[in-house]
């Protein structure tokens, strides 16, 4: 493809996830590199701020770095095989890790947030939905959260594999617009450069594309885990949900702004399906729904027309049983499927508040929480 460049990807972008691995965060592990992650804070905050006359952005930073520090702060000069060991240095090292992004994003007046995450918060449809609920807040916020995944919990069985892969599954929790993964080479080669001189750099390619598996090698360093084939698979996970991924080396000076300004930097990998269109197209495609929710002709209309989101309000009834982030159905009075969307209540929550405005919600249920049944962001129209 040739009509799609890195420059469009990144300036048009306004939510970003940014992956940043252990050997750059930690100098190849020689402990964290405060220049280098002062760098990156400094580069994240203009973004939010919208420095230089440049929209705002919406950013996340996903970093590896809590193993190799604690390594550093124990004194192991070699990764530990044992799974309580790397526990142990993760939890040592997320001290240092979360200390050093917090006091860099506050030299330039940006607040950050640690958030540690395991396969298991976005394997369950609640803890997924809350742990975007949670990042969206932040954002929205004008907040960075800084995202590692908890190792001092997680065993193999219930890893995400390397953080490669934890960026591009955070990227489509927030249905971010691009994955950028900065990374120690300056982007992807047909083959490793260390060791042909004759490779060949990919400027852009087809996220997916099976040939780029196939060029790709195996772990590029002792420190971390992933190698270009992880940044490959991230990108093709992250096109799931319409991001495109842009690789590229984190040691290039003011590497996000560029990319952020239109510049053509590192191998832009191009997810084949705008961003709205693959979320809406996976819950059109469910065949199964758990349930559905009737609702009144001006709910009804207010969705059809409007772009509006589902209100409890306007909700007559409640059919079946389903849970928070369930997809289900919404009907008119007639039975026609007008809708269908991700519920943010289970339906034993979702009778209660049936034609009860939004202050109710709090007597009703011992909390306040989402004001609506089903966002708009979250449903798409079923042409009923």
């Amino acid at each position: 493809m040739t009509q799609n460049k890195t420059s469009d990807v990144l300036r048009d972008a306004r939510r970003i996830v940014v992956k940043v691995g252990s050997s750059l965060v930690t100098n190849e592990g020689r402990g964290l590199d405060e220049t280098a992650i002062g760098e990156w804070s400094r580069q994240l905050a203009a973004l939010v701020r919208g420095d230089g006359g440049s929209a705002p952005r919406e950013v996340i930073m996903v970093s590896s770095g809590a193993i190799a520090e604690g390594m550093k702060r124990l004194g192991w000069t070699t990764r530990p095989k044992e799974i309580h060991e790397l526990q142990a240095a993760a939890a040592v090292g997320q001290m240092g890790l979360a200390q050093m992004y917090e006091t860099k994003l506050r030299e330039h007046r940006m607040g950050s947030a640690q958030v540690l995450l395991t396969h298991a918060d976005l394997a369950d449809r609640e803890r997924y939905l809350n742990a975007r609920s949670t990042l969206l807040t932040l954002l929205g916020l004008g907040v960075v959260p800084v995202i590692n995944e908890n190792d001092t919990v997680v065993n193999d069985e219930i890893k995400f594999g390397d953080n490669d892969t934890l960026g591009a599954l955070v990227a489509n929790l927030v249905e971010a617009d691009a994955l950028v993964i900065l990374t120690d080479q300056k982007g992807l080669y047909t083959a490793d450069p260390r060791r042909d001189p004759a490779a060949q750099f990919v400027h852009e390619a087809k996220a997916g594309d099976p040939a780029l598996e196939a060029m790709a090698g195996g772990a590029g360093s002792s420190i971390g885990k992933g190698g270009m084939i992880t940044k490959i698979l991230a990108a093709k996970r992250a096109a799931g949900s319409g991001a495109s991924t842009v690789i590229a080396w984190g040691r290039e000076p003011d590497v996000l702004l560029r990319l952020a300004q239109g510049e053509n930097m590192g191998t832009l990998l191009v997810a084949q399906t705008a961003k709205t269109q693959a979320r809406k197209q996976w819950m059109a495609d469910h065949l199964q729904l758990r349930g559905a929710v009737v609702v009144d002709e001006g709910a009804a209309t207010k969705l059809r027309s409007q772009g509006k989101s589902l209100l409890p309000i306007g909700m007559t009834a409640v059919e079946g049983e389903f849970s928070r982030g369930d997809v289900i159905a919404v009907r008119d009075l007639a039975g026609a499927e007008i809708a269908r969307g991700l519920a943010n209540y289970a339906s034993a929550e979702a009778r209660l508040l049936c034609r009860k405005p939004t202050l109710e919600f709090e007597a009703l249920l011992g909390y306040s929480a989402e004001p609506e049944m089903v966002h708009r962001d979250n449903l798409v129209l079923m042409g009923g």
